[in-house]
């Protein structure tokens, strides 16, 4: 039987893969962020010199360029990065009035690992701006950066194959990781770097939904045993209203793949039977049903989503010996 329900999960699993990849391949600029490699724009501090107000400029820039070229996101910590370094080859001040400032830059353009701090790809462009002062020149010369300009796009398309080849040679690392991680009962954290993997490296992304499945498992159980305890003792404290209510939220959300679950299904149809009858109501907490496949791998990012936005804003990127 266990074998027969595997060989039903990959079935439906591969086609759905099948639409994931058609989709990643036809039209990935309407992908969410999950199905697309995507860059997180940064501003390092060795810019020196640069004032603030172009600092902003720039990260607008870089966005535009990610977002533009089919690689913008909206993920925190994002681990591949767009950046560039600003040298300025020559200042000029223009007879006025008013005295104008006159910047003539090299601006290098950098795609790579953020974290590993391992660069994959570089374009340098050199563009001049004009304004009263040395911080309007800088932004004037920034907007010259063009995002749909044949070179930029080059340059992306090349972090993009270079991202792509990351995930392929380092996938077996990364389920092992996951793994490990598991093994620790840090299932979410497992789960969040499995589903790192976008859609489009095809490969990778496939071995990783098979390593999720199992972690998976594994942390539903344990929700599943915490949940239900609770909510048990909830319930036995006090049998009324706001106890129904409290142990009802725990138990709607334990997913119906768990071994407990009859147990907590059962509690469930018990609280509802006493709401009824000290409440004169229907109870407005229904247990979970089961989910498809394609529901599952929704779960599973969901999941990693969650993990993903609980932890710290900010992320220290390393990009030493990039410039």
């Amino acid at each position: 039987m266990k074998k027969t329900m595997k060989s039903i999960f990959l079935t439906v699993l591969a086609t759905v893969l099948v639409s994931f990849t058609s989709s990643a391949q036809n039209s990935e600029k309407k992908l969410d962020d999950a199905g697309r490699i995507t860059l997180a724009a940064f501003v390092a501090p060795q810019v020196a010199g640069l004032p603030d107000a172009a600092k902003s400029m720039l990260s607008n820039k870089l966005s535009q360029i990610a977002t533009q070229n089919g690689m913008g996101g909206s993920a925190k910590n994002e681990r591949f990065i767009i950046t560039c370094n600003i040298v300025v080859l020559t200042k000029d001040i223009l007879p006025g009035p008013p005295p104008m400032t006159a910047l003539s830059m090299d601006v290098t353009l950098y795609i790579g690992d953020g974290i590993a701090g391992t660069k994959f790809a570089s374009k340098s462009i050199t563009v001049k701006g004009v304004g009263t002062n040395e911080t309007k020149a800088y932004i004037e010369g920034i907007k010259m950066i063009k995002p749909s300009d044949p070179g930029v796009q080059a340059f992306v398309e090349e972090g993009k194959k270079k991202i792509m080849a990351y995930y392929n040679t380092k996938c077996d690392m990364i389920i092992q990781e996951a793994k490990s991680l598991a093994t620790q009962n840090k299932q979410e954290e497992a789960i969040y770097k499995l589903t790192a993997v976008p859609d489009v490296c095809k490969e990778c992304f496939e071995k990783c939904l098979v390593a999720i499945e199992p972690i998976y498992k594994q942390k539903i159980e344990r929700d599943c045993k915490i949940k239900f305890a609770e909510a048990t003792n909830l319930w036995n404290a006090n049998q009324n209203i706001d106890a129904a209510n409290q142990a009802g939220a725990l138990l709607a959300s334990i997913e119906p793949q768990a071994s407990c679950y009859k147990e907590a299904q059962s509690l469930s149809n018990t609280i509802a039977k006493k709401v009824t009858e000290i409440d004169k109501r229907e109870w407005a907490f229904k247990m979970k049903e089961q989910e498809q496949t394609s529901e599952m791998i929704k779960a599973y990012r969901d999941v990693g989503v969650a993990y993903g936005n609980g932890q710290p804003d900010s992320i220290e990127y390393n990009v030493n010996g990039w410039w």
